[in-house]
C-alpha cells in the first residue's frame, strides 16, 4: 500500500513532488505521481494541458491512468519534459488528462488512488494552491483549483502539502505563512533532494529548483525569469493541511465543486470569471525581452557568463538556470552545457 501523490500544477511540479514524497516516506518504494502535462511556452507550442492524444508510447498500467516511460514521445507541435522525467526520476509518472472535464478527472484520481492502495497527497510548490483569487502576483490559479476540486469530488482522503511558501512568486511568503498558521510542517533533508538530482540538472523548473536549493542550505535573494525570491527560514519547509482547509481558501475550487462544469473549457471560463486570469492561457505572456531565442547563442566562457549575469541581476545572490540561459541568449535545452561551463552542480547558480 502506498499513497498517490498529485503534482498540483504540472510543469516542473513532479520534481518537487518527488522530494516531498521522499520526505514523507523516505524508505518507501518509488512513489506514484500523477501530473498534468502542462508545459511552458518554450517547451510546448500548445498552451493547453496535453492529453493522451498528444503522446505516443504511453504505458497502460494498473493505476487507472496512462503512465509515462522514457520511450513516450509527444506528437508535434506538442512538447513535453515528462518522458525525460520518467527516465530520470525514481517514480511512476501518471498522466492526468483533464480534457473531458472535472467529473472524469475526479474518477481517474479515485481509480489511481485505489490502485495505489492509499490516500492522496497533493503537492504544490510555492503555495498558489491557497489563493483567494485576488493576489497581485497571481498568474496561474486554474490548474491548482482544478486539482483541489477533483480530489474533493473523488472522495479519497486527501492532504495538501505546500512546499517552499512564496517561491513561485505568485503569493508572497508572509501572506502564505498566515494561511498556513496552525498547520504543521516537515523539514526535508538533502537526501530527499538527491532523489531528483538527475532531473534538476537539466529541467527548466524554477519553483522546484528554488525549493531544492533552499533544502540544501541556499539563502539570500534568487532571481528567476519573472520574479525575485528570497530564500529564508521558511523556504525549505513542507507544510501540510487538510484538503477541506485548502478548499476553504481557494475560491475557484469551491466554485468548481459547487457548479461542476461539464467541460474543461467551462471550468476554465469559471476560473477566468472569478480571477480575471484566463484559465487555459499560457502561464504568463512573455515580454519581447524574455522571448525564447530563435537561434540560441554560442556558450560563453565562464567569466563572461558570470559578468553578464551579475550585471543583469544586480544584488542577487543566486539565479535560476532557466534565468541564466534566457539572459545569455540560450535555450532551456542548453542548461546542462551551461552548468558544465559554469561549474555548477547545485539547483541554482550562485553569483556571490
Amino acid at each position: 500500500m502506498s499513497d498517490l501523490y498529485v503534482a498540483a500544477g504540472g510543469g516542473g511540479d513532479p520534481l518537487g513532488t518527488l522530494i516531498a514524497a521522499r520526505t514523507l516516506a523516505p524508505s518507501a518504494d518509488p512513489p506514484v505521481i500523477a501530473t498534468y502535462a502542462w508545459e511552458r511556452a518554450e517547451v510546448s507550442l500548445l498552451t493547453e494541458p496535453l492529453g493522451e492524444r498528444h503522446f505516443t508510447g504511453l504505458s497502460q498500467g494498473a493505476h487507472g491512468a496512462p503512465a509515462f516511460t522514457p520511450d513516450t514521445r509527444p506528437r508535434p507541435p506538442a512538447g513535453s519534459t515528462l518522458p525525460a522525467l520518467a527516465r530520470d526520476l525514481p517514480a511512476r509518472l501518471l498522466l492526468l488528462d483533464p480534457a473531458d472535464g472535472l467529473a472524469p478527472l475526479a474518477r481517474r484520481i479515485g481509480a489511481a488512488a485505489a490502485a495505489a492502495g492509499g490516500r492522496v497527497r497533493i503537492v504544490d510548490i510555492g503555495g498558489d494552491i491557497l489563493t483567494h483569487g485576488d493576489e497581485p502576483g497571481l498568474c496561474s490559479p486554474f490548474g491548482d483549483a482544478l486539482t483541489l476540486a477533483a480530489c474533493h469530488l473523488s472522495g479519497v482522503p486527501t492532504t495538501v502539502h505546500v512546499a517552499g511558501p512564496g517561491l513561485d512568486g505568485e503569493i508572497d511568503e508572509h501572506t502564505l505563512l498566515g494561511r498556513l498558521r496552525g498547520h504543521g510542517h516537515h523539514d526535508p533533508t538533502p537526501a530527499a533532494v538527491s532523489a531528483a538530482a538527475r532531473a534538476l540538472a537539466w529541467h527548466p523548473s524554477e519553483a522546484s529548483a528554488l525549493w531544492a536549493a533552499a533544502v540544501l542550505g541556499a539563502r539570500g535573494t534568487a532571481r528567476a525569469v519573472h520574479h525575485t525570491a528570497v530564500l529564508g527560514e521558511a523556504s525549505p519547509r513542507l507544510y501540510r493541511m487538510p484538503l477541506e482547509d485548502a478548499v476553504g481558501h481557494n475560491r475557484v475550487a469551491r466554485a468548481l465543486i459547487g457548479e461542476r462544469p461539464a467541460t474543461l473549457q467551462e471550468a476554465a471560463d469559471l476560473s477566468h470569471r472569478l480571477t480575471g486570469i484566463p484559465g487555459l492561457a499560457p502561464e504568463r505572456t512573455l515580454t519581447p525581452r524574455q522571448e525564447p531565442p530563435a537561434a540560441p547563442a554560442p556558450l560563453p566562457d565562464r567569466e563572461v557568463a558570470l559578468k553578464t549575469l551579475r550585471a543583469a541581476a544586480p544584488g542577487a545572490d543566486h539565479v535560476t538556470l532557466r534565468y541564466a540561459a534566457r539572459t545569455l541568449g540560450l535555450a532551456w535545452t542548453d542548461i546542462p552545457a551551461l552548468r558544465d561551463v559554469l561549474g555548477s552542480r547545485t539547483p541554482l547558480l550562485r553569483l556571490s
